[in-house]
Order: C-alpha cells, then structure tokens, then sequence
C-alpha cells in the first residue's frame, strides 16, 4: 500500500486550506489542532517531525531553518497572498499525488 504525504498548516496559513484538502481526503493538521497557536517555529517543525507531516507555511522563517540545517519531513512554502486558496489546495493535491513521504525528507517545494 503506498504512503501518502500528510500536511501541517501554521497558524498563517487560511483555514480554507485545510478545509479543502479535508474534503480531498488529504490528512492535515493546523496549529490550533496541534495546540501551537503562537508557537515557535521550530516547534512546528518538530511537531511535523514527530509526526511524520510535510509543513505547508507562507513565513519565510521556515526557509531559514532549512537552510540553517534544521531536519524535517519536507517544507511547502508559498509567499503570501502570492496564489489564491484553490490554487494552493491543488498544488497541495499535487504534491500529495505525486509524491512519496520520504521524497519529501529535508526537501523545499514552492508553489
């Protein structure tokens, strides 16, 4: 049976975002699930870790991390207000299609 990528959506993220890739049946969490409303990045990060969740964020902090050598299971990063919430869920829906988890380890997409 093949894995599929599940996501974890900062608190900057619209919550439509999630709401449609619920409705794809597409596993997602956000901080107010996670209980990291006001959170530090890295505890984002570390949450998605534990839980084996590509982060999806439109903070450029995120970037840093990666670039700074931080270990995660593969970050989605969309500047902000740069896409439209269906345009972000699709290529979510994509990513989700198309890619395995363990591609997705220490890896950047942006849409």
């Amino acid at each position: 049976m093949r894995r599929t990528i599940r996501f974890h959506l900062d608190e900057h993220v619209n919550s439509a975002v999630a709401d449609g890739l619920r409705r794809r049946g597409i596993g997602v969490t956000t901080s107010a699930d996670a209980s990291l409303l006001g959170a530090d990045d890295t505890d984002h990060v570390a949450f998605a870790v534990a839980e084996d969740r590509v982060v999806f964020t439109n903070d450029d902090d995120f970037l840093r991390l990666h670039d700074q050598g931080v270990a995660h299971r593969g970050i989605v990063y969309c500047h902000q207000q740069n896409r439209s919430v269906g345009e972000i869920i699709r290529a979510l829906e994509l990513i989700w299609e198309i890619l395995e988890p363990g591609e997705m380890a220490n890896r950047v997409e942006f849409i």
